[in-house]
């Protein structure tokens, strides 16, 4: 009996690195994920994921399975704080989704990316990258914006740059929680167990790729609560400034999904926002999210 290939036995995949016409991302067509990766090959996606930043391989008909095995070629998994919304058997992914159960009650996190933000920058080590694999989308709406924090960087002025590049800042889980809650009564109430897995964490304003070595505005209207050190008013008014800079649409690409696709993105490069989808149409998404380092 043959043994099955493995990552040092897999053939090399012919696939290829197409760039976007966008300041940010590329798509990678001919690859399938669901099948063994040699490490040639995967080093040629790494150094694609490193160079864009977001990586959209399209016509993944993979298994919940061969997602979480492609995204742990990356690194150990999170498992999200909202436990409700694991996917059966697999809590390893967490369903995005806007459908609602036979019990009325939600299948997914239906409001996930309301507000322009980086994937768990709310816990001491933020997250690598995320990957987001579509299982039904809408006819219409349901894109994803992502925008590019080292183009946000170095597009501010030396001053400014100088300025910040000191600063820490405060991220909080439930810094819009309970907004977001007020308008989605479905998103769950927290218990205290999960308030406790959410700490606030203090993070650089700026912070340093820890593989390329670039710098990148590390500040969301999702999470950012506060600069350290700073009185409120000057804080807020900081705050604002930077939140408006850093999603310039010189900066952002616009993710308009095709089925199957699955994008992969550098969470401590980029920001990125869910456009919306109209209520009365389906959409649903499932998400791995590899955890990263302490940022510096």
């Amino acid at each position: 009996m043959t043994a099955a290939p493995t990552a040092d036995t897999a053939p090399h995949q012919d696939f290829e690195v197409r760039p976007f016409d966008a300041p940010v991302g590329a798509e990678i067509v001919g690859l399938d994920i669901g099948r063994p990766i040699n490490e040639a090959d995967f080093r040629r996606i790494h150094r694609a994921h490193l160079d864009h930043h977001v990586l959209v391989f399209r016509d993944q008909q993979i298994t919940p399975d061969q997602h979480i095995a492609f995204s742990r070629r990356f690194g150990p998994l999170e498992i999200h704080v909202l436990h409700q919304f694991h996917l059966e058997g697999h809590p390893e992914i967490l369903i995005v989704s806007n459908i609602k159960k036979a019990d009325g009650e939600p299948l997914g996190l239906g409001d996930a990316g309301a507000y322009w933000h980086s994937d768990i920058s709310y816990k001491p080590h933020p997250s690598l990258g995320s990957l987001l694999h579509a299982q039904e989308l809408p006819s219409e709406g349901g894109d994803t914006l992502f925008a590019d924090q080292h183009l946000a960087w170095e597009g501010l002025s030396p001053g400014m740059q100088q300025r910040i590049l000191p600063l820490k800042a405060e991220h909080s889980y439930l810094a819009k929680y309970e907004e977001l809650r007020a308008k989605n009564p479905w998103r769950p109430k927290l218990s205290q167990a999960q308030i406790d897995k959410v700490a606030p964490a203090v993070q650089p304003v700026v912070r340093t790729h820890p593989e390329t070595g670039r710098k990148a505005l590390f500040v969301s209207e999702h999470f950012t609560t506060r600069i350290v050190g700073l009185p409120q008013e000057e804080s807020d008014a900081l705050l604002a400034e930077l939140f408006a800079h850093s999603v310039k649409p010189e900066y952002v690409y616009r993710h308009l999904w095709a089925p199957h696709d699955l994008v992969f993105w550098d969470n401590r490069s980029l920001m990125h926002l869910a456009a919306g989808t109209p209520d009365e149409l389906r959409r649903k998404l499932y998400r791995t999210t590899i955890e990263g380092d302490l940022p510096f």
